[in-house]
């Protein structure tokens, strides 16, 4: 360095010192301010907002697009409440990847070091040693047999509240380089996790003061709907609300569950249930399965439907007289199913499966039970309530609370603050 430029740093460094004291007022009343101005207005703005797309079928999932990236730029994501993690397929470069509506992500540099709380929240306690300790390494697996292998960045997420006002955190998500398609492959982008976990984006905008931790999702039954963060989009009293399980503190589970069907208990009891807005269809275990499969094959006995194993559609489809052209054609001949979950003392709490919550047309014109045996598909004794089974309902999960509440809903106008449409 040579001499000008030392008397250059050495003024700087002297301006600096001058400038010190009274700096350091300036950022304690800017900071003070801009604290408050932010608790005002996360008082006032209490939603971010999501348009979906999708549906059951015949597409097969719901998704978002989130606009990620320094410029941003827009990502088709399945939204996934039995996950934490959200991932992009990215260009690190890309071992292994699948085809995708958009380029893959270019991630950024700002990789999260392996001490980082965020990355210990995605390894099991004491399972993860730090062999690169500068980034994050992480795997995730899904049910399907899917998965996903990369790095953990943090870039710019372009949100928007519901007054209009935008929000650019630096969030975290997965940088995946390495991906197995799951036997229900989505062709999108990559994953939203909502799940509760620490590494869920959601809990990463609570922790910054942007939300509150509450995410909900009203799902169309002729597709589209809506995904929310926050509280302001429904009204607390006209939601059915129950405990969210602490024996299964991975998922959005209810806990413990009794089958009934049309009105009247099954025996079939001791159901652990999840809600997983990543499956599109609902799955019970085995003996559940064929308890129901009994009841409807005895109430169907003598009807003009027809079991139709040509149909490959979903495994048990029905056909009538004609080609169905919509459930309200076939809804009279199939009853209402219900899962019941114990509430406070004696309480019990009611999610009721209508027949357009559990049945499909197909292509074909027949009719097909969208309602599928989870043992089969490696499930074990887990039971979920998928996308088909959460159409025209909100459905909404308050971490802060550690309740889950439902209620029906008009999921195809995008809600202003609390003005759903409740049905």
């Amino acid at each position: 360095m040579g001499k000008k430029e030392q008397v250059n740093v050495f003024m700087l460094l002297l301006f600096l010192s001058l400038c010190s004291a009274s700096d350091q007022n300036w950022r304690k009343t800017m900071m003070s301010a801009h604290k408050t101005s932010s608790m005002v207005m996360n008082r006032v703005v209490s939603s971010i907002l999501f348009p979906i797309h999708g549906n059951v079928y015949p597409i097969g999932y719901y998704n978002v697009t989130i606009n990620i990236g320094q410029p941003p730029k827009p990502y088709f994501l399945d939204l996934d409440t039995g996950s934490d993690l959200t991932w992009l397929q990215c260009d690190a470069p890309c071992a292994r990847c699948v085809e995708a509506p958009h380029p893959l992500y270019r991630p950024s540099n700002d990789l999260v070091p392996c001490k980082d709380p965020l990355c210990a929240a995605l390894h099991p306690p004491g399972d993860y040693k730090c062999e690169s300790p500068e980034q994050c390494d992480y795997e995730v697996e899904y049910a399907d047999g899917g998965s996903s292998l990369g790095v953990l960045v943090r870039d710019v997420f372009s949100l928007n509240y519901t007054n209009g006002m935008r929000l650019t955190p630096r969030l975290a998500l997965g940088c995946g380089y390495d991906q197995v398609p799951g036997a229900s492959y989505h062709p999108l982008d990559g994953i939203l996790g909502l799940g509760r976990g620490k590494s869920s984006i959601l809990s990463q905008l609570q922790s910054q003061g942007s939300v509150r931790n509450i995410v909900g999702h009203c799902l169309s039954g002729r597709g589209g709907g809506f995904l929310f963060f926050g509280d302001g989009l429904y009204d607390f009293s006209r939601v059915t609300w129950t405990s969210m399980s602490q024996e299964f503190p991975k998922y959005y589970s209810p806990g413990i569950a009794e089958l009934h069907f049309s009105g009247k208990a099954t025996g079939i009891k001791n159901l652990i249930v999840v809600f997983d807005s990543g499956s599109s269809y609902t799955y019970l275990n085995s003996q559940a399965y064929q308890t129901l499969i009994a009841l409807l094959k005895k109430e169907l006995s003598g009807r003009s439907l027809k079991e139709v194993p040509e149909d490959q559609t979903l495994p048990l489809c029905w056909k009538g007289r004609k080609p169905f052209k919509n459930i309200r054609d076939v809804k009279k001949y199939f009853k209402t199913i219900a899962l019941t979950f114990a509430s406070s003392g004696r309480t019990k709490t009611l999610f009721e499966l209508h027949p357009e919550a559990y049945l499909i047309i197909s292509n074909k014109g027949n009719v097909c039970l969208g309602i599928l045996n989870g043992t089969q598909v490696g499930l074990q004794n887990l039971n979920v309530v998928g996308d088909i089974s959460m159409q025209d309902t909100m459905v909404i999960y308050d971490n802060e609370k550690q309740v889950i509440g439902w209620t029906p809903a008009n999921c195809d106008q995008l809600p202003r603050s609390t003005s759903v449409n409740y049905m």
